[in-house]
């Protein structure tokens, strides 16, 4: 009776709706009385933005949860991906031929990310917004900058702090700043999702000159004059190393030895040149 609260054996009071999906959006404002604190962030989703708008189309608590047979989500990623298909069929058929979604369909492994993990679940936002672009790099680090999973799979977990470090992570950095300062960027910065994909993203391990053919052809998408050897003066996600990178490697560490030795014959100058001036004075 916490959900038909007002009906009793003797009391069965008449409600008029329009259509079923009136009575399915109405209904799922009970929810918010035991669970409040998610009812709250739906609110700040897009789906709440939609359905205010007038297309009640729109899910709402009940349309991914159920009315009595309520299930329990938690770990069971395959359970939440078909839920999404419901509304978004198109977006998950490309999904499930991903690296990611074969590896959930047909091992059920449960480390791949699903759509909350990278949407959430109830304050969903809006995918095409400069904000949500812009905090991608953060997203793909929950998983790719965790050791417990990527050791699993050989990968490395350099992948998200090597683009931050590089020409496009500095400047999404920058832009973000500029944001915070009303300063709007010319243009969008490449982050992830411009060279990995979104949902369609598949394995990298392949045929070099193949990347290298699929890089540059991202690189023209903002780069229209880019050359063929254009992709070759980014060093990827790896960081220099004497097998991957030596030439790179033995410039760094001849770097490191002369900028301390310039530094301190700089400082070497100006004591004796302030040594000179008192002896002399």
């Amino acid at each position: 009776m916490d959900c038909h609260f007002g009906f009793s054996l003797s009391s069965h009071p008449e409600r008029n709706f329009k259509t079923r999906r009136d009575y399915t959006i109405a209904s799922s404002e009970i929810c918010r009385r035991c669970h409040f604190d998610k009812y709250v962030k739906t609110l700040e989703s897009i789906h709440y933005t939609i359905l205010s708008s007038g297309r009640l189309e729109a899910p709402v608590c009940i349309d991914c949860h159920g009315f009595h047979s309520i299930q329990s989500m938690g770990r069971e990623k395959v359970l939440i991906a078909k839920r999404c298909e419901r509304c978004h069929a198109t977006i998950y058929e490309t999904y499930i031929k991903s690296v990611h979604g074969k590896a959930l369909i047909d091992e059920r492994n449960q480390d791949v990310p699903v759509c909350i993990d990278c949407h959430t679940s109830h304050d969903i936002k809006d995918p095409l917004t400069t904000d949500y672009r812009e905090r991608i790099p953060e997203i793909c680090s929950r998983c790719h900058s965790e050791p417990s999973i990527m050791n699993k799979y050989g990968l490395s977990t350099d992948v998200v702090s090597t683009y931050l470090s590089d020409f496009h992570g500095i400047t999404l950095s920058l832009y973000k700043k500029e944001r915070k300062d009303k300063l709007q960027p010319s243009r969008p910065m490449a982050v992830c999702t411009d060279c990995h994909g979104t949902h369609d993203i598949s394995r990298m391990g392949i045929d070099k000159t193949v990347i290298k053919k699929n890089l540059l052809k991202k690189c023209r998408s903002c780069h229209p004059d880019a050359s063929e050897n254009f992709p070759d003066a980014w060093v990827s996600h790896y960081g220099i190393s004497p097998k991957k990178t030596p030439l790179l490697y033995a410039i760094n560490q001849i770097y490191r030895i002369l900028l301390p030795l310039v530094i301190a014959g700089l400082a070497l100058q100006v004591v004796l040149h302030i040594w000179r001036y008192a002896v002399n004075r």
